[in-house]
C-alpha cells in the first residue's frame, strides 16, 4: 500500500494513489472483512432518510395516472446524460483517474449532471473512491462486500464514518480538487442538495410546458409534468443509485477476471452493460487510470465511446488510451469466477 507521500497533493495525483499497476500485485484470497475503523453504530441519518424518500417517491411510477412513455425513457436517457457523463465520466474516469482532461467549463458542467445524480459532492465521493483503490478489499475500504453484500452495496453510506469529511480526509485525497473554487462551493453545507432540486423543478417544469401545450389544458400540463419528474427524477435517481452501487457490490463478488489483481474485482456482464461500462471492473482495477474499461472486444463501454467522441471534437485531451502491452496481459487469460 502506498504511504501518505504518495497520497495527491499539490501536484496533483499519482498511481499509486489510485491502486499499483496489474504487474505489481499478487493476487489477494477472498476473507470475510470487519467494517472500516472509523465506522460507528450511528446512522447517517441526511443519508439515511434521503434514501427512504427517494425509493418512497419512486414508487409513485405505479401509479397509472403518472405513466407515460416519454417518462419511461427518461430514465434511460437520463442514465445515459446523468449517469454516463455526470458520474462516470466527470466524477470517475477524470476527476478520480486524470484519465482525461476537458475544457473546465465542461469539466464543471458534467460535474453538474453528475450532481443531479445525489450521489454526494464531486471531491468527497472521487476521495472515497480514491480511498477505496488504495484499501481495495481490505479493512480500510469504505465499501467492500467482503464485509457483507448489502454493506458493500449501501450498509456503509447509512453509517457515519468519523474520517470522511475531516480535514486529513480533503487533504489526503482531494486537496488538487478542492483548490478550484467551484467544487469547494459545491462542498460546503450541502450546497450540491440544491442543484438536484432546482434539476427536479426544472424537468417538471419542462414537462408541465410541453403537456399543457399538447393537451391544450392545465391538467394536461400537470400531469405530464409530474409524470417527468417521477420518472425522469425520481426513479432515475434511485436506478442510477443502484447500479453504481451494484459496482461496488457484485463487481466485487460475481463475473470474470481478464487481469490477476490484488483485490477481488470482476468483470460482470450485467452491470457493464446497464451501467455505460462501469462493469469491467477487473479491468479498471488492474489499470486505474485507463479511460477505457472495456478491454476485450465484447466488453461494451459506452462511456468510452461518449470520451472518443469527445477527443474527435477537439474537446477531450490526454485520454489515457489501453496500450497494446496492457491488451497483450489481458489476453493471455480470461478466468471465470
Amino acid at each position: 500500500m502506498p504511504d501518505s507521500s504518495d497520497i495527491p497533493g499539490n501536484d496533483g495525483m499519482t498511481e499509486a494513489a489510485i491502486g499499483p499497476s496489474v504487474a505489481e500485485v499478487v493476487p489477494s484470497k477472498r476473507t470475510r472483512l470487519s467494517r472500516p475503523p472509523g465506522v460507528t453504530r450511528q446512522f447517517f441519518w441526511t443519508y439515511l432518510g434521503g434514501f427512504v424518500v427517494l425509493h418512497l417517491l419512486a414508487l409513485l411510477a405505479l401509479v397509472p395516472w403518472l405513466f407515460s412513455w416519454t417518462g419511461v425513457a427518461s430514465v434511460f436517457v437520463g442514465n445515459l446524460v446523468f449517469g454516463a457523463l455526470g458520474i462516470n465520466l466527470a466524477y470517475h474516469r477524470l476527476l478520480t483517474h486524470n484519465g482525461l482532461t476537458l475544457p473546465k467549463w465542461l469539466e464543471h458542467l458534467f460535474a453538474i449532471l453528475g450532481v443531479c445524480c445525489l450521489q454526494d459532492a464531486p471531491a468527497r465521493w472521487v476521495a472515497i473512491h480514491r480511498m477505496h483503490h488504495q484499501h481495495s478489499d481490505q479493512e480500510p475500504d469504505p465499501h467492500s462486500p467482503l464485509v457483507d453484500f448489502f454493506w458493500g452495496h449501501m450498509g456503509w453510506l447509512m453509517y457515519q464514518n468519523k474520517y470522511f469529511g475531516t480535514p486529513d480526509f480533503y487533504d489526503r485525497y482531494v486537496r488538487e480538487i478542492l483548490k478550484d473554487p467551484f467544487y469547494l462551493r459545491l462542498e460546503r453545507d450541502f450546497r450540491y442538495l440544491s442543484v438536484y432540486l432546482a434539476h427536479a423543478v426544472l424537468f417538471y417544469l419542462a414537462g408541465f410546458v410541453i403537456g399543457w401545450w399538447m393537451a391544450g389544458e392545465l391538467l394536461g400540463g400537470i400531469q405530464f409534468g409530474a409524470s417527468l419528474l417521477v420518472w425522469g427524477v425520481f426513479v432515475r435517481t434511485v436506478y442510477v443509485w443502484h447500479i453504481t452501487w451494484a459496482v461496488n457490490s457484485v463487481t466485487h463478488r460475481w463475473g470474470y477476471r481478464n487481469y490477476d489483481v490484488s483485490d477481488q474485482s470482476r468483470n460482470n456482464w450485467i452491470i457493464g452493460l446497464t451501467n455505460n461500462g462501469e462493469g469491467w471492473h477487473n479491468n479498471h482495477h488492474a489499470f486505474p487510470r485507463c479511460a477505457a474499461h472495456g478491454h476485450k472486444w465484447w466488453e461494451l463501454d459506452l462511456t468510452y465511446i461518449l470520451i472518443l467522441l469527445l477527443e474527435r471534437l477537439g474537446l477531450a485531451k490526454n485520454v489515457v488510451h489501453p496500450t497494446t502491452e496492457q491488451l497483450r496481459i489481458g489476453a493471455k487469460r480470461t478466468d471465470p469466477v
